[in-house]
């Protein structure tokens, strides 16, 4: 007993000290966002509505791009854990190819089928013509960007964290400089506005990808690893990288997918209704990157253990995770609750709007326990193999349950409805993927 508690201790230390870094680095890509807002915002309304509506596409590809990219920190994981630690520099190389590779077709998607698309969605007059340019000029940073988030899985994999995070905080840096200097035209060359918000948010995420690749080629241990080694072909090892990447890159577009459509929902109900919605979900998502930084640190620990072919050390990671996501996530709702009148007063002080946002955030601080034990659980099936029954189950959860019931439950009672719906799908998914985990994890003992 005193020996699996002094293992406990120690994996719950290994967990801590590689989330609050990534913790970290996720709240900076949700800072990164949030500062475009609030500088167009300022500037122009309508510029903001441009900025907003092409930021919905490329947000969605952006989703399920960084999940197709989970191959290389879960198996960079394994490697370490395997003693193959002279081959993880192959994950990387795979890894980096493989995000190129998707960088460019996205952006060349967005590029030729977004301003198409925008133009057929039946848009106010001229909402279309605004957004398309915008929407061009957020494709040209896909590449970039996620070249950054192979690298920043990379490192969180070889336990070096705090790299990514200070990474990402100073592209918050450079984003916000040049939003503050462009947005305004403050140079005089004639850009401003949306336009030039996305022009700062490329040169933000190329920065960001270039300082993390300089980082990595400057490790000490570069050569050691295979950083700059061309990989012999590994069959197997390619196949699994790309399989877990499909797998997480599948339920992250149905998730992305499902809450899009409840935003349409909303947008059934009227203009406050929709309002009220979106400043839930930009709070909740805030609060999701919390569970987020701990699912990647879950995923890595539970993918060391399983390369190094111990179970116990799999189940125990796992479970550790999930406990201490609940506790977080348990913290973070009993803080906002009483605090949600002067946090949606942040956001707008309209009574009527006021009125429908104050308990809709109340009651969605019921789904911030079961959201965060879902998203790390699902991490922890694929580090553990168990790539695609997360994905099923994500679909069961919020496509069948909760795109449904949203439905009913909003032309019922409004915007609670449509927590209550979302309360009731990360329950479903909760408790789905926590007993897969536990079964796949026993397994493997």
């Amino acid at each position: 007993m005193t020996v699996l508690s002094l293992q406990t201790r120690a994996t719950l230390n290994d967990l801590l000290h590689l989330a609050w870094p990534v913790v970290l680095a996720r709240i900076g890509i949700m800072t990164m966002g949030l500062t475009d807002v609030i500088v167009v915002g300022n500037f122009s309304g309508l510029e903001l509505a441009y900025s907003s509506l092409a930021l919905a596409p490329t947000a969605t590809v952006v989703t399920t791009a960084v999940g197709l990219m989970m191959g290389v920190q879960v198996m960079t994981a394994r490697f370490l854990g395997e003693g193959r630690r002279e081959e993880v520099g192959a994950v990387l190389r795979r890894g980096l190819a493989y995000s190129l590779q998707l960088g460019i077709a996205s952006m060349l998607g967005l590029i030729l089928a977004g301003p198409w698309a925008m133009g057929r969605l039946g848009l106010a007059e001229g909402l279309a013509g605004g957004t398309s340019p915008v929407l061009v000029v957020f494709a040209l940073s896909m590449p970039g960007y996620l070249v950054s988030v192979a690298a920043q899985f990379f490192l969180e994999a070889l336990h070096r964290p705090r790299a990514g995070m200070w990474a990402m905080w100073v592209a918050n840096g450079v984003n916000l400089a040049l939003n503050l200097l462009l947005v305004p035209d403050l140079l005089g060359i004639g850009l401003d506005g949306a336009v030039a918000s996305a022009w700062a948010t490329f040169f933000a995420r190329t920065s960001l990808a270039v300082f993390l690749i300089v980082y990595i080629v400057r490790l000490p241990e570069a050569r050691e690893i295979g950083v700059f080694r061309r990989p012999a072909r590994d069959a197997a090892a390619e196949r699994e990288q790309r399989r877990i990447g499909y797998g997480a890159g599948s339920s992250h577009f149905i998730e992305a997918g499902a809450f899009a459509a409840l935003i349409l929902i909303a947008g059934r109900l009227g203009a406050v209704e929709t309002a009220a919605w979106t400043i839930v979900l930009n709070v909740s998502a805030i609060v999701f990157m919390v569970p987020m930084g701990l699912s990647a640190a879950t995923a890595v620990l539970v993918g060391r253990a399983y390369g190094a072919g111990d179970g116990r050390g799999v189940l125990r990671a796992g479970l550790v995770g999930i406990g201490v996501v609940s506790a977080l996530a348990l913290l973070v709702a009993l803080a906002l609750w009483p605090t949600a009148p002067w946090v949606a007063a942040a956001y707008n002080r309209d009574p009527a709007l006021l009125a429908a946002v104050v308990p809709a955030l109340v009651l969605a601080t019921l789904f911030f326990v079961a959201d965060g034990i879902q998203v790390v659980s699902a991490a922890a099936n694929r580090a553990a193999g168990d790539v695609w029954w997360p994905t099923i189950m994500h679909f069961g959860a919020y496509i069948l349950v909760m795109m449904p019931l949203g439905w009913g439950l909003a032309h019922a009672i409004g915007v609670d409805g449509l927590v209550w719906a979302v309360i009731l799908a990360s329950l479903v998914s909760a408790v789905l993927l926590t007993g897969r985990f536990v079964r796949v994890a026993r397994r493997l003992v």
